[in-house]
């Protein structure tokens, strides 16, 4: 199970031996302790080596939360989501979420770059700690939370000793020819204060001047600078001195670039680079070039995500391009630039959703969340850009429904629909995918209301695949409220248009599904296992893996109603792995509790027991257990009913418990793990199973689902 969402360490940590002492006593005797100081000297990287040797040394669960890419704040409850690695698809608010999660974990919770949003983070901190027991929090800032209890480490610059040896070892890694000349070094090291990152930036222009040169050129810039800006700290000055004064080094183009680059939120690639901070004065193909000069000063640092190598502009010196970038009066039109390569990557990221790179594609919009978030704010910003705000939103409903982020993708959807749009064709799109996220989430109101309005609308402008997306998810509601006619009738209709319209996509494939779904629940076996073998075998010709994973559900039931329990099994496997891999909750649920079903049948009641045991923590962060479904529940009683007969309560109850106690990692682990999968004796003579089915009527009548793909030929770029 991964325990830590740390960042390995690009290069050795240097000294600093007492202030980790001391925050290691902080930690062992305080649930919250904040690290504060000024920009650059130190916090972040202060708090990841406490973070990583408590992990080390404790095994303790480490998360690292960080909120200055962060601008609205609104989002500081869904970053903590995303930190903590958690999908939820109920209509509860992240603050919920986060103290359920919490109350019964031991967890070390790194909150990196709060001051900004002090306001919100310290009620919220509060809360957590008041709810959770077992959390510890360590922050780091320029202000304190000023929560009951706050532990506060003022982190100094580096004493002598420790700056003389950062800077020798930052010097050493840049290729600077020679150690310097001790004296010259402390020297050095006494103008900047001893601050880490005027330290680094010093230690980035050692392979072409001496410490020397360096101590001249920073006396001419400390006296130029040395009157101004009333106020402010000396320290605080004197790392803007020295940002100045590598500012004044770096060439015209590097100085260009990093302005430009002040634009990005959190990590960012090269691609993206050459694309918003390319122009006449700057070539594409000289960028990475200058990158490479801004990254040898130390005034970027490489990062490695989970999408590949990329990189990272510090917090302070993107701070001082920003001011640059302003004085330029280019501010605008970058962050307009910024906006459009995302919005041009989630557009690419929605079509490659449907094809073999379904995996890269979670991966880098994992990667550029912060970024996608800052482009949705710029879209968010003017009235003019309504439509671009609802056609972003509309489009990233892959990583909304397909990747677990439900909650945030519902912020983002209510907020863009809330604006005026003459642009009609974005509006539906972010209607559909608005209805379908309001489906997953249990609020059949919201959904009814979004696709009927979607649907509505798209009739009016004769945008039929919009109507048919609409048409879609309200077959699917219907599907989740057990109303199977409707389902198929609304379903078919929508599958009748797409086909008609020349649509193919991962949407297109999961409405066959869901058509299957609802044959199958009527007791149509054969007829559902037929469409979902037709829908693999598209899967395996496109490479579609999320879809797939459904189909493989069904035929799954399909096999363990046959006595197939060995085929049931292995389908069950792969589908679990893949919405695993996606966060898909909804599919990853639905596979452990079949595949308990399959163990009970294979003549292991305690592991069928353990596993729905394990199912019941997931089902907190869907909803309402199976959607209020009586269908859908068919595999969960059923498996309840034969475990207990065989068991009796108190071992169901104790085997139970066990898997409760698992996180949602073990408990996937150990459902995929390989077993015999021999039919057990005492089958019943061959006869299949019954299906299950449910004598609950129908509860809601008719709902439907969102619209429109503007790409008739297999993209999902409704709109």
């Amino acid at each position: 199970m991964r325990r830590s969402t740390l960042p390995a360490e690009l290069n050795r940590f240097v000294g600093r031996t007492d202030e980790q002492a001391e925050l290691a006593a902080l930690l062992s005797e305080s649930r919250l302790v904040t690290i504060l100081g000024v920009g650059g000297v130190g916090k972040t990287r202060l708090a990841l080596r406490a973070a990583a040797t408590a992990q080390k040394r404790y095994g303790e669960e480490v998360r690292l939360a960080e909120l200055a890419p962060l601008r609205d704040p609104e989002l500081v409850e869904h970053a903590l989501v995303e930190a903590l690695g958690l999908t939820d698809h109920t209509l509860r608010g992240p603050r919920e979420v986060l103290l359920e999660h919490l109350a019964d974990r031991r967890l070390l919770l790194l909150v990196d770059g709060f001051e900004h949003l002090v306001e919100v983070c310290a009620p919220l901190v509060r809360d957590l700690l008041a709810a959770a027991p077992g959390l510890t929090v360590l922050a780091t800032g320029r202000r304190p939370l000023r929560v009951p209890g706050e532990a506060v480490l003022i982190l100094a610059p580096m004493d002598e000793p420790d700056a003389v040896a950062l800077l020798a070892e930052r010097a050493a890694r840049a290729g600077a020819p020679a150690v310097p000349d001790e004296a010259a070094a402390r020297e050095l090291c006494r103008r900047l204060d001893g601050i880490p990152l005027a330290l680094e930036l010093a230690a980035g222009r050692l392979p072409l001047l001496s410490v020397e040169q360096l101590l001249v050129r920073l006396d001419d810039r400390f006296r130029l600078l040395g009157d101004g800006g009333r106020g402010v700290l000396p320290r605080h000055r004197t790392l803007r001195t020295a940002i100045g004064w590598s500012h004044e080094l770096c060439t015209p183009e590097e100085r260009l670039l990093w302005a430009r680059l002040s634009v990005f939120a959190g990590p960012f690639d090269l691609e993206a680079v050459e694309y918003v901070c390319g122009g006449p004065d700057l070539p594409q193909d000289g960028i990475l070039d200058v990158l490479g000069g801004l990254l040898a000063q130390s005034l970027l640092a490489r990062e490695d995500t989970a999408a590949g190598p990329g990189y990272r502009m510090l917090d302070t010196v993107a701070a001082y391009g920003a001011e640059w970038l302003a004085a330029l009066g280019d501010t605008d039109r970058m962050r307009r630039r910024h906006r459009d390569w995302y919005m041009g990557l989630a557009t690419w990221c929605e079509l490659e959703w449907f094809s073999p790179r379904q995996e890269e594609v979670a991966a880098r919009t994992a990667a550029a969340l912060p970024n996608l978030r800052a482009a949705l704010d710029v879209c968010l910003e003017l009235p003019e850009d309504a439509h671009l705000a609802q056609h972003l939103a509309g489009t990233l409903w892959f990583a909304w429904v397909g990747c677990g982020r439900l909650s945030e993708g519902r912020h983002w959807l209510d907020r863009a629909l809330s604006l005026e749009s003459e642009h009609e064709d974005a509006r539906l799109k972010a209607l559909w995918v608005l209805g379908y996220v309001a489906v997953l989430q249990g609020d059949p109101t919201a959904a009814v209301a979004a696709l009927h309005s979607c649907r509505e609308r798209a009739r009016a402008s004769r945008n039929r695949l919009a109507e048919a997306y609409a048409t879609h998810r309200l077959g699917c509601l219907a599907l989740l409220s057990d109303d199977f006619p409707r389902a198929e009738v609304l379903l078919g209709r929508a599958l009748d248009a797409y086909a008609e319209l020349g649509e193919l996509n991962s949407n297109v494939l999961m409405g066959r599904v869901e058509l299957a779904m609802a044959r199958a629940f009527r007791g149509d076996l054969e007829g559902a296992a037929v469409i979902c073998r037709e829908v693999r075998e598209v899967c395996e010709e496109r490479g579609e893996r999320w879809s797939r994973a459904y189909a493989l559900y069904v035929l799954a039931f399909s096999a363990w109603t046959r006595g197939a329990l060995p085929e049931a099994r292995e389908l069950l496997v792969e589908c679990l792995t893949i919405n695993h891999l996606f966060r898909d909750q909804v599919g990853v649920v639905l596979a452990v509790e079949l595949l308990a079903l399959v163990t009970v049948s294979e003549g292991d009641p305690v592991e069928a027991a353990v596993l729905q045991g394990a199912a019941l923590p997931v089902w907190d962060t869907v909803g309402v257990q199976l959607f209020g479904s009586g269908s859908f529940d068919g595999p969960r009683a059923l498996c309840a009913g034969r475990a207990v007969e065989e068991l009796g309560a108190e071992r169901y109850e104790e085997s139970f418990r066990l898997g409760q106690g698992l996180s949602l990692d073990e408990a996937v682990e150990r459902a995929v793990a390989d077993r015999s999968g021999a039919v057990p004796a005492g089958w019943p003579g061959g006869v299949a199973p019954r299906p299950f089915r449910t004598a609950r009527p129908p509860v809601v009548p008719g709902t439907r689902k969102p619209a429109g793909s503007p790409t008739g030929t297999g993209g999902e770029a409704a709109g």
